[in-house]
């Protein structure tokens, strides 16, 4: 059987697990401290709480009273039509994030947002959420965020300020001085009608697009080989072979939402499909999605252009046209050449560096093949990022000739995220007048004169059109929590214009889109059900002639063919799946959410390979130096490239709230200017190590489970020769135990995960935790082994330490029907139910934990604290005398219990919405049917690798997926008999690959 192992330790060692070491060192007195929320001895304690329960969130009274506060239920008088209380209510929306994108659902209870689902209407993200769309309801109550419009540190009132602003101005245009608005990139069609309403009324202002993550390569090689500027639209659910350099389509490139469900679609073997897509991937760190490729070659950065010019060469060769006199091809890159040319039109290759040449490279590859109007399509685009990285350099040297007489700044924050980001602040100061429109405060609004704070994209009206004719809208889930205004009615405002901005938006609707339907006879009912759907799809007929310029191609082959090869390290920057950009820094959701391939949290580091690292003698934790100044411990990452190092964007954060104020480095300075593009790697970078040691959060080891066969694979073609291969012993043990086989007469509720879809996204964690109302603990308590995520993802490496094989695995409560937990509990706090469910009877629980340690999974949390008791935060918050509310409290699920300190909680499959689908069911006198009761984590999949249902219902999705010969359970030798199974990974690698 296959290796698998978890960390290099245990590769070597054969364990490597903290768990056995989780109680702190020391006395008697020092162990039983953790149990003192208020023991001011623990003051790494103290720092926990302020950001797990702190998080900046106000209590209703000034905590250091001794009484406790007064508690009022208010009833309704005259009930709103629309609320029923104990029952949710959804509205369609859309998440925006800078050029994230997300069409969505918010569940709000008794008129407060509680969570968001996917809208499986759209056919961008089909449902799908990621991890950072399922903690954005976190951000709607965080009280870091401006609560009153500025002038300099002093409140002031809306009129007040827009009597200002407006008078500036005007004076402004009246003198003809240049102004700035600054923005990313704009894909609401209304929002742009604003901004040019906006600019018509003062035209010395000049709008100005920031991506801080751009694809302005992408945009510039598309012009200059189709004549047509943008993204092409991608259709990974079309090919039959993709090729990436190092483009993280998985994780953050582009939509990923939207290519993680195209992706997945052509990797499923379910239904009796046999066809699979082969995915290459060239890269230097070990990224998402180059964890998930099939046959992964580590590569420098500096490497990837030579590289796809070989490739190009190649299919040159084959399609018998002249080639390009360049250094000949590696045997993987013919062996590509070969296989792409055998797939034309059903190819894709994509990278992902922001730089002119490699882009276009990609674009006369693409051409060679066929595959434009297939796997992918220039008339069809992409329009989350439109920003030009040039126009921002040339925005920097003009406010530094003082060319510009004052700024308008709206929801980007170049201080922090900009290469050049302290000399961007120093030349903000120049600025005569300067008015930030950011919802928080930041590293860049800081140095604004005013503030215009925007509201939280749950309180806001919009439309966005994240693609070519796909138009979704986006609706509030409740009335601005603080004195906010959005940012187009602020511009509606200065413009001389009524400032209701949603009849503004019916307006353009009425005008722009409705005529591009004919189902509905009046605007009245097509506006009604587009704001009910949240999506408008008009089909529209684009004809797009894909001639390619091939017009400067020889010179770049020859720029690219005389570069010499770089020595020493290559340092890249990126974004990790979870942290992103680092916008979201202060939400504790998304702080404690592990990397997909480090399981790291709280922090970014230093990635290396193993073998650089044995050669220098580092050790995971050792910080060094760059040569640039920056300090970063280190983590010795299994498929790192020899010569380089990587660091993730996002952290650093040094003006954000208590939760991720000074959590990591700021690394966006390590980012460079090539060809008018930000590239993400550096050459010529030197490390030094240091006398200093760094302990990192890691959770993947905490959960041993001792080499036994956990994750089941097998190679496609050993799947085609025999559907079971890997699986050898598909339920050999289902009944070999001494005792019956339980009987379930009615509904036995299962769930089975496809590790063939699961790509380690992680939104199905963050989504179980909104649901279940789970904690966050703060860096110290991960370290000790006491994070209480419901879900786990296991990440499991096998083969080589240069170029491991990754394995992705979930792991939440296996609800057993033989469940080694139930007969140990003394109270009798953990039973099984009629319908399968091993349930927790909270407040029984005595904190025994004998479950946790008689539960073979280790799926089991103990509330070491008490992390959802606002009692504990202490007093010295902001704003704590004019709060009236207790917003830390707002985002809880009222249909699931807080558990409180002492108690053992874990997944309940989400057994509060198996009960609202039941009830419904019986309401209406049917059946419950099958897909209508979705998890949390299941709604939240973007792949769809999570399939829940009823075991006894014989028509059942689950049932198809239970009986197929991929199906095992864990750990089924041990006879527990679980109700959660999985299908076994199945890689499409040729014969020398495996």
């Amino acid at each position: 059987m296959k290796k698998h192992w978890k960390s290099l330790a245990e590769r070597k060692n054969g364990s490597d697990t903290p768990e056995k070491l989780s109680l702190p060192k020391g006395n008697l007195e020092q162990i039983l401290d953790i149990f003192d929320n208020g023991n001011e001895k623990s003051q790494s304690n103290r720092r926990d709480f302020l950001k797990l329960c702190g998080y900046s969130l106000a209590i209703s009274t000034v905590l250091a009273s001794c009484e406790n506060s007064v508690q009022k239920a208010i009833p309704y008088l005259i009930k709103p039509e629309e609320i029923t209380p104990g029952k949710a209510n959804y509205y369609a929306s859309s998440y925006v994030n800078g050029s994230e994108y997300c069409s969505i659902l918010i569940k709000t209870r008794e008129g407060r947002p509680i969570k968001i689902e996917g809208n499986d209407l759209s056919s961008v993200t089909y449902g799908g959420t990621s991890a950072r769309v399922q903690a954005s309801i976190l951000g709607l109550y965080d009280t870091s965020r401006y609560k009153n419009p500025l002038k300099g540190d002093t409140k002031i009132s809306w009129d007040e300020l827009d009597q200002d602003i407006i008078q500036q101005l005007n004076q402004l245009e009246g003198n003809k001085e240049s102004a700035v608005l600054l923005t990313p990139t704009i894909y609401s069609p209304s929002t742009k009608a604003v901004i040019e309403m906006f600019l018509k009324s003062y035209p010395n202002v000049k709008w100005v697009q920031y991506d801080n993550r751009s694809a302005s390569a992408l945009i510039k090689s598309n012009e200059m080989c189709f004549g047509k500027a943008g993204i092409c639209d991608y259709r990974f659910d079309y090919a039959d072979v993709i090729v990436s350099f190092d483009a993280d389509f998985l994780g953050n490139w582009l939509m990923p939402v939207e290519h993680i469900r195209q992706y997945t679609k052509k990797r499923k073997l379910s239904d009796g499909n046999t066809n699979m897509s082969r995915h290459i991937q060239f890269e230097s760190r070990l990224s998402l999605t180059g964890s998930n490729a099939d046959y992964r070659i580590p590569v420098k950065p500096s490497e990837q252009a030579m590289l796809i010019a070989q490739l190009y060469n190649e299919i040159l060769k084959l399609k018998g046209l002249d080639s390009y006199s360049i250094s000949d091809a590696t045997d993987d890159i013919q062996e590509l050449a070969k296989e792409l040319w055998a797939n034309k039109g059903k190819s894709l290759v994509v990278a992902g560096e922001n730089d002119l040449n490699i882009q276009v490279l990609i674009n006369a590859i693409n051409y060679e093949l066929e595959n434009y109007g297939t796997t992918l399509r220039i008339d069809k685009q992409i329009l989350t990022k439109q920003a030009i990285d040039s126009d921002m350099e040339q925005l920097l040297s003009d406010l530094n000739s003082g060319r510009i007489k004052a700024l308008f700044s709206y929801d980007v924050n170049p201080v922090y995220d900009y290469f050049k980001g302290e000399e961007f602040g120093k030349a903000i100061e120049k600025v005569p007048f300067s008015v930030s429109l950011n919802a928080a405060p930041s590293e860049t609004s800081g140095y604004f004169k005013y503030v215009a704070p925007d509201n939280h994209f749950i309180e806001s009206w919009n439309d966005l059109e994240p693609k070519t004719s796909r138009y979704s809208l986006m609706q509030p889930g409740i009335r601005p929590l603080f004195n906010t205004r959005q940012f187009q009615s602020t511009l509606l405002a200065w413009s001389g214009q009524e400032t209701d901005y949603l009849k503004f938006i019916k307006n353009y609707w009425e005008e722009k889109l409705y005529p591009l339907q004919t189902t509905y006879p009046n605007f009245i009912s097509f506006w009604n059900n587009s704001l009910q759907k949240g999506v408008f799809e008009p089909q529209t007929k684009s004809v797009f002639d894909t001639r390619f310029s091939m017009a400067g191609i020889g010179e770049l082959m020859a720029e690219i063919a005389s570069t010499p090869k770089s020595s020493g390290f290559e340092l890249q920057v990126y974004e990790s799946s979870a942290m992103g950009d680092g916008k979201m820094a202060n939400n504790p959701w998304i702080q404690e959410l592990p990397d997909p391939v480090t399981k790291i949290c709280w922090d970014n580091y230093l990635t290396i390979s193993p073998k650089q690292a044995e050669e220098m003698l580092l050790e995971t934790g050792d910080v060094v130096e760059l040569n640039s100044g920056m300090k970063l411990p280190v983590y010795i990452l299994p498929g790192q490239a020899y010569n380089t190092l990587a660091v993730a964007l996002g952290y650093g954060r040094t003006e954000c709230g208590v939760v991720g104020k000074n959590v990591g480095v700021n690394v966006s300075k390590l980012s460079q200017f090539k060809n008018d593009s930000r590239i993400d790697f550096s050459i010529g970078v030197e490390i030094r190590l240091t006398e200093e040691k760094y302990e990192l959060a890691m959770t993947q080891t905490h959960h041993s489970m001792e080499g036994r066969a956990i994750v089941r694979e097998a190679s496609l073609g050993e799947y085609l020769k025999d559907p079971a291969a890997g699986n050898e012993s598909h339920h050999k043990y289902e009944n070999a135990g001494i005792y019956k086989k339980p009987n379930f007469p009615n509904h036995h509720w299962g769930l089975v995960v496809d590790l063939n879809s699961c790509v380690g996204c992680g939104a199905c964690s963050i989504a179980c935790q909104a649901e279940n109302n789970v904690p966050v603990v703060g860096k110290n308590e991960v370290i000790r082994a006491h994070e209480m995520s419901w879900i786990r993802i296991d990440r499991y490496f096998s083969g080589s330490d240069f170029n491991p094989d990754v394995s992705y695995q979930p792991v939440m409560c296996q609800h057993c029907d033989n469940a080694p937990c139930e007969n140990v509990c003394p109270v009798a706090a953990t039973t099984h139910s009629s319908e399968g469910l091993n349930q927790m009877a909270y407040n029984r629980c005595i904190g025994t934990r004998y479950c946790g340690n008689n539960c073979p999974y280790k799926v089991r949390r103990f509330n070491w604290f008490n992390f959802t008791n606002a009692d504990s935060i202490p007093n010295n918050l902001h704003d704590v005398a004019e709060m009236t509310i207790d917003l830390k409290r707002m985002v809880l699920n009222p249909d699931v219990t807080v558990r409180a300190k002492g108690v053992i909680e874990k997944c309940s499959m989400c057994v509060q919405r198996i009960q609202e689908g039941k009830l419904n069911a019986k309401i209406e006198g049917r059946k419950v049917n099958d897909g209508e009761i979705k998890t949390a984590c299941q709604q939240a999949c973007p792949s769809g690798a999570i399939i829940f249902g009823d075991l006894n219902d014989n028509d059942s999705q689950i049932v198809k997926e239970t009986s197929s010969q991929r199906n095992y359970h864990l750990l089924e030798e041990i006879h527990t008999l679980p109700s959660v199974s999985y299908l076994t990974k199945i890689r499409n690698k040729k014969t020398n690959e495996l």
